[in-house]
């Protein structure tokens, strides 16, 4: 879900473990755009003055040309044709549909509201607390998309199956996202007009879905899918690196007088989220393993709900709350956390394998 959506057919030596550079030390990168960003906006404060004129409909243009930068890339490498297979192993899909959709959004909000509101009472302010629980409902409310190929194949996972969990997974995100992230926000107090949560997911998830999905079409039509895997995703996937870490200096040259104010929220919003990651990874493992599903089916059905599609997390906290907004930070501190986490937890599965059929598929 996140650096170059966890391209699975890379044959570099750089991917020989699954895993690219970049992938690899994307906590380090991020924490370096942190530092660049917040420097900026500290010494440099004309720059975010200049970008934050570029807003319609309570979006920033820049960041969104970022974010489409981002996504689009992505939505290319769903193949959703494999959603004609949808009904062979079936367990394995229910079991990822049932996590995603009907516990992590719940979970998510749940544990960070025990954090902010009552673990952490006395060190983070009750507004504050408000806008960190509103980031962290939108990253429990998107599970990933695009990073969970990488993680289903370092732990030799089905690919096949990964793409038809990946497909639907979108699918789905089109029709539950915005109604869960209203209700959980409205429990929560924060306010959220359904227009511009529905904007959000529009310009982030339909348009560069639909330019992705036609793109794919047409390139696969003209030159077979063999170019399209081997020769033509490969060159966004710089434009993809470059996307994010630009996207993530941006967002923190706003964010500067709240890390600074706060240096120590970044770590307690930590907290939640890496319980949260480590919880509903075990939850839909072992699940899958009640159910007596294969190793490469039940490691992906882990790792989806797991991880989460920060991107979109990302560009709607933006949307709703702002750039400068405590709830935007919340949602970068969760790519923070996430790929550590996951890469624990990749080792984990990969010791495991004997709690599972070997043979076989359900």
């Amino acid at each position: 879900m996140l650096i170059a959506c966890g391209r699975v057919l890379k044959m570099s030596k750089e991917t020989n473990t699954g895993i690219n550079f970049f992938q690899k030390y994307l906590t380090l990168w991020v924490a370096l755009c942190m530092v660049a960003g917040v420097l900026i906006g500290k010494f440099l404060p004309a720059i975010p003055a200049f970008f934050g004129k570029f807003e319609y409909a309570n979006v920033s243009i820049p960041t969104a040309i970022l974010i489409w930068i981002m996504i689009y890339p992505m939505m290319m490498k769903v193949d959703f044709e494999s959603v004609r297979n949808v009904g062979k192993n079936p367990k394995g899909l229910y079991t990822t549909w049932a996590v995603n959709w009907f516990i992590k959004p719940f979970t998510m909000f749940g544990i960070a509201s025990f954090f902010f509101y009552v673990v952490f009472k006395g060190l983070i302010p009750a507004d504050l607390a408000k806008q960190y629980l509103a980031g962290a409902v939108l990253l429990g409310a998107a599970p990933c998309t695009a990073m969970v190929f990488v993680w289903s194949q370092l732990t030799k996972g089905n690919a096949a199956y990964t793409v038809v969990q990946v497909a639907t997974n979108d699918l789905i995100i089109l029709v539950a996202f915005v109604p869960i992230v209203k209700f959980l926000l409205g429990v929560s107090n924060v306010a959220v007009p359904w227009d511009t949560l529905i904007i959000s997911v529009v310009l982030f998830v339909v348009v560069p879905l639909s330019a992705g999905v036609l793109t794919r079409m047409r390139i696969t039509k003209r030159k077979g899918v063999e170019y399209f895997e081997k020769k033509f995703l490969p060159k966004f996937d710089d434009a993809t690196v470059i996307g994010l870490l630009l996207m993530l200096v941006l967002l923190f040259s706003f964010q500067g007088e709240v890390i600074l104010s706060n240096p120590l929220h970044i770590l307690l919003i930590a907290v939640p989220l890496t319980i949260q990651t480590i919880f509903i990874f075990f939850l839909a493992y072992l699940s899958a393993r009640g159910l007596k599903l294969p190793h490469d089916i039940a490691a992906p059905a882990g790792m989806i709900g797991a991880s989460n599609f920060f991107e979109l997390s990302v560009a709607v906290a933006i949307a709703l709350f702002g750039m400068e907004s405590p709830a935007a930070l919340a949602t970068v501190v969760g790519v923070l956390t996430e790929v550590p986490i996951m890469l624990m937890l990749v080792k984990i599965a990969n010791k495991t394998t004997n709690w599972f059929p070997q043979k076989g598929s359900s």
